[in-house]
C-alpha cells in the first residue's frame, strides 16, 4: 500500500473543494464519477426529480468505478479518472491523478460516505469526515456557485437548492450512520493538515 485516503463528504456548497485546495493534499473529485445522462445503456435507469436526472441520488453515481480509483491510488499511487462536465451531464475525457510522494490524499464529494465501509474493509481509510454548516449557508453558497457556472436552468437550481436545504440534516445523519465524523470546516481543515504533516 502506497497511501491512505480521507473520505470527505458534505452537502453541495459546504466548502469541500475549497477546503482541499487550501490544505494542498492530492484530491480525487468523486463528482467526476457521475453516470452520463445520455448513456443509452442505463441499467438501472437514472433516477429523476424536478423533470431532470436526480443528481443527488446515489444511484446517479458510479460507486464501483469510484472505489476502484480510490483503491488504485492507495495501492499504486496513480490512477486515470474521468473528467465530468456538469452542465452537459456527461464525461468528457480522463485525467491522470498522481500522488507523487504523498502518503495521504482526499477523495471528496457528496457521495463520499457511500465508500466508507468498503474502503475501511480494505484497510485503506485514514479518516472519514462530513463537513457540516447551517443549511441556509450551504443553500446560498450552492446557488451562487451553480448560477455562476450555469450548471442548470435557474428555476431548477432554486427548486433543487430548497429541497436540498430541507433534506440536509437528514443527509448528515445518513453520512454519519455510514461512518463519517461530522466536523465544522475549521475542524476538518485541522484534521487534514495534521494528517498531511504526519504522512509526508
Amino acid at each position: 500500500m502506497v497511501a491512505q485516503v480521507v473520505l470527505l463528504a458534505g452537502a453541495s456548497g459546504s466548502g469541500k473543494t475549497s477546503l482541499t485546495r487550501r490544505v494542498g493534499l492530492p484530491t480525487l473529485a468523486l463528482d467526476d464519477f457521475y453516470r452520463d445522462a445520455d448513456d443509452p445503456r442505463q441499467d438501472p435507469p437514472l433516477p429523476r426529480r424536478f423533470g431532470i436526472v436526480d443528481w443527488d441520488d446515489p444511484a446517479s453515481w458510479d460507486a464501483t468505478a469510484a472505489l476502484a480509483a480510490v483503491e488504485a491510488l492507495c495501492r499504486k499511487g496513480a490512477a486515470d479518472v474521468p473528467v465530468y462536465d456538469i452542465p452537459s451531464s456527461r464525461r468528457t475525457g480522463t485525467v491522470r491523478v498522481d500522488l507523487g510522494e504523498r502518503h495521504v490524499f482526499v477523495a471528496e464529494g457528496v457521495f463520499a460516505a457511500e465508500l466508507v465501509a468498503a474502503v475501511r474493509a480494505r484497510g485503506l481509510l485514514a479518516d472519514a469526515i462530513c463537513v457540516t454548516l447551517h443549511p441556509a449557508v450551504t443553500f446560498g453558497r450552492r446557488l451562487l456557485r451553480d448560477l455562476a457556472e450555469m450548471r442548470k436552468p435557474p428555476v431548477t437550481l432554486v427548486r433543487r437548492g430548497l429541497a436540498l436545504a430541507r433534506a440536509e440534516r437528514g443527509l448528515v445523519e445518513r453520512w454519519t450512520a455510514l461512518g463519517c465524523r461530522p466536523c465544522s470546516p475549521v475542524e476538518a481543515e485541522r484534521t487534514l493538515r495534521e494528517l498531511a504533516a504526519a504522512r509526508r
